[in-house]
């Protein structure tokens, strides 16, 4: 079980001063979570793409890669590369360059994106949305799986049997198919045998059980080795010394990045009901102390079959110095405490569902 984390790197006001932190003082803020996380033994840490105010990385490899030579271990993943709106072959250049500083911890997670600011941004048409998509995984994979590509398609001049550089360590360099939860999606990586990330921020994380199982049938009919396809989750939560003040301190800034983004999209009011239900066992909030937040991460795994989790903090700007140690808790407290958990059921043979 990997237990890693991942940002936006936000830069949303603070919720008593209305102050902004700069772009680049939060970009620097995560380059030292991310050497804190390889610090306290975190298996990964990702970075989403986007191109608004509020949030900084527009280039979560640049930003990866101003960790990677200053960490050892950690797998340092985009989370996600908005591939419908951007080159294959760049993104293929630039995470093979991270792979080589980082000596072969780069992974991709492409996805749609679920904000669209890129599109209009870099030109394309959103009436393509899912069109280009296809198209540039098409293209990813095959920069993937060969030194020299030849390729045609609609949205990208051709390319024929041109090298992408630099060759990176990993041969091949991981792609991940990251998903919203549609049905569509899954099976899409289960054909291809790609890894699987779900964004599950919402609702009952059991429901995405089925979603894990069409996923697996859709990669064994195809002829893959399931056993061999992870499954990751990325999730919005907290960890203080006690669940009140995990609750209390992460809360304000949720909400208010909530309700911004809510307003954007129709959503309804982000509010303490809300935000308490979410952080039940059963919810998609994984707030608390440590004990707390590594039983749902178990509840999660036994019952969905997650086999990497990635807690998403903070969602609203907080202070530097509690997110800092959130993550210390994470990494010290928690994964040892999910990985002995799951240790005992790989000793007794137990399979979960």
């Amino acid at each position: 079980m990997e237990i890693g984390l991942t940002t936006f790197v936000e830069t949303t006001p603070d919720v008593k001063t209305g102050k902004v932190i700069s772009h680049a003082e939060r970009i620097r803020e995560v380059v030292e979570e991310i050497v804190l996380a390889d610090e306290v033994g975190l298996d990964v840490y990702g970075v989403g793409e986007h191109h608004r105010r509020d949030y900084a990385a527009s280039s979560p490899a640049v930003v990866l890669a101003a960790a990677a030579s200053q960490t050892k271990r950690i797998r340092l993943t985009s989370a996600v590369t908005v591939l419908s709106s951007d080159d294959p072959v760049r993104v293929f250049e630039q995470f093979s360059t991270l792979d080589a500083i980082s000596n072969g911890r780069a992974e991709i997670m492409a996805g749609r994106g679920s904000f669209i600011e890129s599109f209009p941004l870099f030109g394309y048409d959103l009436d393509d949305y899912n069109e280009l998509f296809d198209e540039k995984l098409d293209l990813l994979l095959k920069i993937q799986k060969s030194e020299k590509v030849t390729w045609n398609g609609k949205h990208r001049p051709a390319i024929q049997n041109l090298g992408i550089y630099p060759i990176p360590v990993q041969n091949p360099l991981p792609v991940w198919i990251a998903s919203g939860g549609t049905p569509q999606s899954v099976v899409r990586a289960g054909i291809l045998g790609l890894p699987l990330v779900l964004a599950i921020i919402g609702g009952s994380p059991r429901q995405f059980a089925g979603l894990v199982q069409l996923y697996k049938r859709a990669a064994k009919e195809a002829g893959h080795d399931v056993t061999k396809l992870p499954i990751a989750s990325h999730s919005h939560g907290f960890i203080a010394e006690s669940t009140e003040l995990a609750a209390d301190k992460f809360f304000p800034s949720t909400q208010q990045a909530m309700n911004v983004i809510g307003r954007e999209r129709g959503w309804g009011e982000y509010t303490r009901a809300t935000f308490d239900s979410a952080r039940s066992l059963e919810g998609a909030l994984y707030v608390g102390d440590t004990e707390t937040v590594a039983k749902k991460i178990i509840h999660l795994r036994k019952n969905v079959g997650i086999t990497r989790f990635m807690l998403h903090v903070p969602v609203g700007s907080m202070p530097h110095d509690d997110v800092m140690k959130a993550i210390e808790l994470l990494g010290k407290e928690v994964a040892p405490m999910v990985r002995e958990e799951i240790g005992r059921w790989e000793a007794k043979g137990e399979e979960e569902s």
